[in-house]
């Protein structure tokens, strides 16, 4: 039996199969729902995740990406190991060593920042590092574990000389012989605008060798979701590329998810980012954004076990990352 259409049938028959053509050639398909937690409020420190929502890079890649912010009282790990994340973004590959060793079988995959924007910051007749031996210091609860271990053991510091960081600069500003912890795009901004002349020397220019804005996964979804996990690496740095070239899309992410976040404090962080080289510095040219190596990671890792901030039988090293997912991104500066 011959089934004739009519020509209005046939044109609407022709224009739906050329539709279903097309998109297959073009390779259209499902995008797959895959959520990133970052580690403090929006801010242009995530530029490269907004960027890549904004301008349609995940999708490219097949990927639903969802951005969730993290903050001072949002324990990431905790969400992630619950099933809230894929995959979330540590503060160094150091503390993801240590969340390792505790027991969380997290693997790190990339490293965004090649230098680690924590800083000290001093008054102005504070002229390296060394002289701040006799001031006191404001450190947070989660860098005791991390970066003043390091001070401790290369400049002498001591706990007696340490108080409690709380996240409020007014504590240095009444006190010429305080001296802090930072960010390199935050409070060395918010010092300036107070009036304040201080100095701000960033630990990474001085040695300090840990990695910082991770792309940190649990195992078990590196091993089950490979592909959506190797594209969002790669898709990612394509993102921190775009972000430093023009911040714009992303900018207006993060202030809508970060409603406090100004225009000012946005430029002064990417002009920060890009002055001292902290995504594209180091083995990033060579490399590509969020390289990581052997060699640096071997460093941090001796470092944490001298310092007795982990054991050795809850952790080998090779557990604690992988190199070939941003090896085979290779996106360059």
């Amino acid at each position: 039996m011959t089934i004739r259409l009519s020509p209005l049938a046939m044109r609407v028959a022709q224009a739906f199969g050329a539709t279903v053509l097309g998109l297959a050639a073009t390779g259209a398909q499902a995008q797959e729902k895959f959520t990133y937690m970052t580690n403090w409020y929006a801010q242009a420190e995530h530029g490269g995740f907004y960027q890549a929502v904004a301008t349609g890079i995940y999708k490219k890649y097949g990927l639903d990406v969802t951005i969730k912010m993290g903050g001072p009282q949002v324990n990431i790990l905790q969400l992630m190991a619950a099933g809230q994340a894929d995959c979330i973004m540590g503060s160094s590959d150091m503390q993801m060593m240590r969340a390792r060793a505790n027991g969380l079988p997290v693997v790190t995959l990339a490293a965004v920042f090649q230098k680690d924007p924590q800083v000290l910051i001093a008054h102005e007749d504070v002229k390296s590092i060394e002289d701040m031996k006799g001031k006191t210091m404001l450190i947070g609860t989660t860098a005791v574990q991390g970066y003043w271990a390091w001070l401790k053991a290369k400049y002498g510091f001591t706990d007696s000389q340490m108080r409690p960081y709380t996240f409020n600069i007014q504590p240095f500003l009444a006190d010429k012989n305080v001296a802090q912890q930072g960010y390199l795009t935050s409070e060395p901004y918010a010092i300036q605008k107070a009036g304040v002349k201080a100095n701000t020397f960033l630990l990474s220019d001085n040695g300090y060798p840990s990695y910082a804005t991770t792309i940190s996964c649990l195992e078990n979804t590196v091993a089950t979701r490979t592909k959506a996990t190797s594209d969002f690496v790669k898709a990612t740095m394509e993102g921190w590329k775009s972000y430093l070239a023009d911040p714009a899309p992303a900018n207006a992410l993060i202030k809508k998810d970060n409603p406090n976040m100004t225009d000012d404090q946005l430029n002064h962080s990417v002009a920060k980012l890009k002055e001292m080289g902290i995504v594209t510095s180091g083995d990033a040219q060579k490399l590509g954004i969020g390289i990581m190596s052997d060699t640096r990671m071997k460093q941090n890792y001796d470092f944490l076990v001298s310092q007795n901030l982990i054991d050795p039988s809850k952790i080998k090293i090779e557990q604690a990352y992988r190199l070939d997912f941003i090896k085979d991104a290779k996106v360059m500066p």
